[in-house]
């Protein structure tokens, strides 16, 4: 059985699920991958037959892992996560490591390009938009963040002193610090003090406060109201925290700028499948093309291996691997 829209298990099932979710938030695992592991356990053990794990084993992980590629159909990279999500079910949370999973029908892994925007579709698609998702895509373009990085900054992470952003427990859970565009200085200095007013609106009604990394809740109860710890994106309406109870604000949620993107695109008139993550695809080429080093645009785009990097010298605007056509040369 293949599909999410699975029945609520029996209590033991659920104890094993909620132990699961209990030590990734531990280990400080983002939250879509806390539900992606949980997600892909729950699916292990209805495809197993709703047998605990601790009476299954690498046989039984192997033929699910191959029934998603064979007969599910599933992506490399989908296969891949469900793997990853079982070795750690077994290594971290049971404490029988697996044995026995090679030979594992591997899903198909193909070899694309990623698509990107020439200068003038960047210009074009950027002038469709207005408001909050344009500031949002201009930063994206600007400073090469993936979407879910832009929707997460907040206040502090933003330095017009020395034009820089800090991205905290980007993929990886690791920081690092990419440029602030001078474009993007003046829009988001404005846009940040509508904020600041909405903020101070926030906290005259008892409200104010956000959710905090970690333990910081409990370490430093009061500095969620801080100014500093506010989302850059806060959402247009608060939301019940389901622990306290207690009105907060969100960050704004990602499908309002994709919506707008795509709808831009399509305005623009560009014929590409461009997206979001697109503007973080450009960046990385336009800065290439612009004589950058490899290491600099890894070190922005927070790749852990050059070799990741490297796929957009292949993709620059000069033809196939930079060479001149011979026909160009005729007279």
């Amino acid at each position: 059985m293949l599909t999410h829209d699975l029945p609520p298990g029996p209590p033991r099932a659920r104890r094993l699920l909620e132990h699961v979710r209990d030590t990734l938030r531990v280990r400080h695992y983002s939250p879509r991958t806390q539900d992606a592991y949980v997600a892909w356990v729950r699916r292990f053990v209805v495809a197993a037959g709703r047998r605990h794990p601790r009476e299954l084993g690498g046989d039984d992980v192997r033929e699910f892992l191959t029934a998603l590629a064979v007969r599910g159909g599933v992506s490399a990279s989908t296969q891949n996560q469900a793997r990853a999500a079982l070795v750690y079910l077994y290594r971290e949370v049971l404490g029988t490591p697996l044995g026995g999973i090679d030979g594992v029908a591997q899903a198909k892994r193909p070899v694309r390009r990623p698509v990107v925007l020439t200068r003038e579709e960047v210009r074009a698609v950027l002038g469709q938009l207005d408001g909050t998702p344009r500031l949002v895509a201009l930063l994206l373009y600007g400073a090469g963040l993936r979407l879910m990085e832009g929707m997460q900054l907040r206040v502090k992470d933003v330095d017009f002193g020395v034009g820089e952003l800090v991205v905290r427990a980007g993929k990886g859970d690791k920081d690092r610090v990419t440029v602030l565009p001078a474009v993007a200085r003046g829009p988001l200095e404005r846009h940040l003090a509508r904020v600041e007013r909405l903020h101070g609106r926030d906290i005259l009604q008892g409200h104010g406060r956000v959710a905090l990394p970690g333990a910081l809740d409990r370490k430093a109860p009061t500095i969620g109201r801080d100014w500093a710890w506010q989302w850059v994106f806060p959402a247009a309406r608060h939301y019940a925290d389901a622990a306290t109870g207690e009105r907060r604000r969100h960050h704004l949620h990602e499908s309002a700028v994709q919506r707008a993107v795509r709808a831009a695109v399509l305005r623009a008139g560009v014929a590409k499948r461009a997206t979001c993550h697109t503007f973080r695809h450009s960046f990385a080429t336009h800065l290439l093309e612009d004589g950058y080093d490899i290491r600099t645009v890894q070190e922005l785009l927070g790749h852990a291996d050059v070799r990741t990097t490297m796929i957009y010298t292949h993709v620059l605007n000069r033809g196939g691997r930079g060479v001149r056509s011979p026909a160009d040369r005729l007279p």
